[in-house]
């Protein structure tokens, strides 16, 4: 695997339009538009509201990076495969975005939108959803369990098979405006 480390993309241009088998350590990155990735490794980059129009994400994975405002709605579809551990992707925008089975370990994703996003089996892991949006979103047979802060309306969202502790049931009732005690 090849290693780019200690770039600043703001300040270098990023000469490639495809990437195979990379590893991206503490790098800075302001547009990664058009730019395909592929079995690529982030690790503690800022990837914060960079533009990714039309880029391509398959099989890649990011690790301790900073992904704030990254609408990834505007990614490229097909074969997306994206992995997230100890990341903070707050405000990220995923929505109609097919992640199935994609994982999201120890991040924080406060305020990010989910709208209409495909997350069936997916996994997540110790993610704090605070103030996180999810209408419409296939949900099915994704595992909340250690997971906190979620708001999700049982009525606009697939939630079949989906896991939960009984004392974060509050976070599927947020719609009814009622007390629970």
């Amino acid at each position: 695997m090849e290693s780019i480390n200690n770039m600043d993309f703001t300040v270098e241009v990023l000469r490639q339009d495809n990437f195979e088998q990379f590893k991206f350590k503490n790098c800075i990155f302001p547009d990664l538009s058009g730019i395909d990735f592929i079995d690529c490794l982030f690790e503690d980059c800022n990837i914060s509201n960079a533009r990714v129009a039309n880029s391509k994400f398959s099989d890649v994975e990011f690790v301790n990076c900073k992904l704030t405002g990254v609408n990834f709605s505007e990614s490229k579809d097909f074969a997306f495969a994206a992995r997230f551990q100890n990341c903070i992707l707050d405000y990220a925008i995923f929505e109609r975005k097919k992640l199935n089975k994609s994982e999201f370990m120890n991040c924080k994703i406060h305020g990010a939108d989910f709208t209409q996003a495909d997350l069936s089996k997916s996994r997540f892991q110790n993610c704090d959803f605070w103030d996180a949006v999810f209408s419409n979103t296939n949900l099915a047979g994704v595992d909340f369990t250690t997971s906190k802060n979620f708001s999700i309306d049982p009525t606009s969202n697939n939630i079949r098979k989906a896991k939960f502790l009984s004392s974060d049931l509050a976070g599927l009732l947020t719609k009814f405006d009622i007390i629970i005690k």
